[in-house]
């Protein structure tokens, strides 16, 4: 890191050395040259998803060098290809897209493609789809040219929505042809939400997997994770614990910790407890001999995952343990619903709504089974009838025999936890 930063400092000297009029006399014309410009450009940006977040400033200020360079030079700096590019590939890095239309309206020598600048205006604009084959056919043509890997990271882009498996390819080789640097860490991230929505977990790890080697230090990085978490807790059948330690394992115990809760936390929304157990645990075993300020809120998603598990007292116990105060907002209406799941399943039944209005021609054998079956039907057990129960409770309403206050128990209960159900599925959404 050291070195880097020592030579981003070098950078940045010969950047403002450029503009210095003084040294502008005492240099060659060509190193005004954009492609020069150009390469300071793309160091700083790499440096930025390489963790040196103060250089987006610098990269501000070369994005307007660049500008002011290209719409005051001579046209004919384009007779050499590399100024060219230079001006192709600031436009894909952020460059102001006013001045790719000055550049074209001045080119009265042919200097740029007419292919690829009709698929940046368009892409530029927001109409990339009207071109998305053109862009495909050209990204791959220009593979091996220095403007290859900017084409195949907006070429996917642009399919990522209707063709999300040719999307792949094309960031595949945006990456490939650009290692280490931008285009490499947003193609990683972008196939990485294909993966995601697709359902693609072998390959989706293995995107995490170089993501996580290479950029971890990007401000880009909780994207990352989000998508890192979806994906696992997507496929949570399928994934396989040691495969999430060993992705993590190039984080650092905070960011590791981090993650892990994100993981427990989606998982209690999403109902799957071994998973949202596996992360507490990491949580855990991370401030182990610390003063782990993070266990208790772990244990608080541990204990929502586990209330509709056999062990409901103590899951209830670290759902309630933990002061609402030093839980988010969201958190605070999840632990209010987890609460009043909690209360539901573990609040004992009322005697008086297993009472049934006698029938003198009701055999008291009878009654005692339609007694135990409502009793089935009220504590879920396996094999309790869909149908309604002689006597008792239906699946879909109450027989008007039954007493009036487990009517309104019923009632109730079903309002609560149909807010509760709202409120997690809208939960679920947001992750």
């Amino acid at each position: 890191m050291a070195r880097r930063q020592h030579r981003y400092l070098g950078f940045m000297a010969l950047g403002l050395a450029m503009l210095s009029p003084a040294a502008g006399k005492a240099q060659d014309p060509d190193d005004l040259a954009p492609y020069k410009m150009l390469r300071s450009l793309q160091f700083v940006q790499d440096s930025v998803v390489a963790g040196d977040h103060s250089a987006g400033e610098m990269q501000r200020f070369m994005l307007g060098t660049i500008d002011e360079r290209l719409r005051t030079a001579d046209t004919k700096i384009f007779d050499d290809d590399r100024n060219v590019d230079a001006a192709l590939i600031y436009t894909m890095s952020g460059g102001n897209p006013q001045t790719l239309e000055y550049l074209i309206a001045h080119d009265v020598d042919g200097y740029f493609d007419n292919r690829v600048t009709d698929v940046l205006r368009k892409y530029l604009t927001g109409k990339g789809l009207l071109v998305a084959k053109t862009l495909e056919e050209t990204a791959r043509e220009y593979r091996d040219k220095k403007i290859g890997p900017y084409l195949a990271l907006i070429g996917g882009n642009v399919l990522i929505a209707t063709k999300p498996t040719d999307a792949l390819d094309l960031y595949d080789q945006a990456r490939l042809a650009a290692p280490g640097t931008i285009v490499e860490e947003a193609a990683l991230r972008r196939s990485l939400a294909i993966c995601v929505d697709k359902g693609m977990l072998d390959k989706g790890l293995a995107y995490s997997q170089r993501y996580a080697r290479r950029f971890l230090h990007s401000p880009y990085a909780s994207q990352f994770a989000d998508l890192f978490v979806k994906l696992v807790v997507a496929n949570d059948r399928d994934v396989k614990p040691q495969d999430v330690v060993d992705i993590l394992s190039f984080m650092d115990a905070p960011r590791q910790r981090e993650v892990y809760l994100r993981i427990a936390r989606a998982a209690a929304i999403a109902g799957k407890p071994e998973l949202a157990r596996m992360a507490v645990e990491h949580v855990q075993l991370l401030g182990a001999g610390t003063d782990n300020a993070f266990g208790p809120l772990a244990d608080f998603y541990g204990g929502m995952a586990g209330l509709p598990t056999e062990d409901i007292d103590q899951a209830a116990k670290n759902v309630s343990g933990i002061n609402g105060e030093m839980l988010s907002p969201r958190d605070q209406a999840l632990q209010a619903a987890a609460r009043s799941v909690a209360e539901q399943i573990l609040r004992a039944p009322d005697p008086a709504s297993l009472t049934q209005a006698s029938d003198p021609n009701t055999s008291h054998q009878e009654i005692t089974s339609d007694k135990a079956a409502a009793i089935a039907m009220q504590a879920g057990a396996p094999g309790a009838h869909p149908g309604p129960v002689p006597g008792g409770v239906a699946s879909t309403g109450q027989n008007q025999d039954t007493d009036p206050s487990f009517n309104a128990f019923v009632t109730t209960s079903r309002s609560k936890l149909d807010a509760i159900d709202g409120l997690l599925a809208q939960e679920g959404n947001e992750q």
